[in-house]
């Protein structure tokens, strides 16, 4: 216990460098921190055994990060290939289609086991975030004819958070 009340000890007061200058500072070694980083790890996956996140909450917590963007416009989905298409008899690992519309802003996505693909109407270029819950999104960038790719299909709930400009757009969140 001695230990860790000294190593607390050493901490207080080294934040204004960053949080690790001041641990090097102090002699501690990289080694040192690594092992830290390990423990704090172990700590992690025991508290999510022995006491895991209620479901409940969880679901509060992606409702509470939806609202961060409150001045984001919702894109609406207008067409769903699951939902409005016509089945072709045959045909097998179909993408899926999807077709959000904010305003005059519409978005075209396909799913596929490979990742996504899309397109941003009227074209132009725009950051594409994918979210998929309390974890941070995968990054795309559409091109100057607004089209995007991403290798990484979605898995679980899933939006797309789109700047373009100054403008904030969200899909629904829909399930992959």
């Amino acid at each position: 216990m001695s230990d860790m009340s000294d190593h607390r000890d050493r901490q207080e007061g080294s934040y204004d460098d960053g949080p690790d200058e001041g641990l090097r500072d102090e002699g501690l070694s990289d080694e040192s921190l690594s092992d830290e980083s390990l423990l704090e790890q172990e700590l992690r996956q025991a508290a999510a055994i022995l006491d895991p996140l209620p479901d409940h909450l969880l679901q509060l917590a992606v409702d509470a990060y939806a609202l961060h963007d409150l001045d984001a416009r919702i894109a609406e989905l207008t067409f769903d290939s699951l939902v409005d298409a016509i089945p072709v008899r045959g045909a097998t690992d179909t993408p899926r289609m999807l077709t959000f519309q904010a305003g005059d802003l519409t978005v075209d996505v396909e799913v596929t086991g490979d990742g996504l693909m899309g397109q941003v109407l009227p074209p132009q270029t725009a950051r594409i975030e994918v979210l998929g819950g309390p974890r941070a999104g995968a990054a795309l960038t559409a091109d100057d004819l607004g089209r995007f790719t991403g290798d990484a299909p979605p898995s679980g709930p899933f939006a797309l958070r789109l700047r373009a400009g100054r403008e904030v757009v969200v899909t629904e969140w829909l399930r992959a």
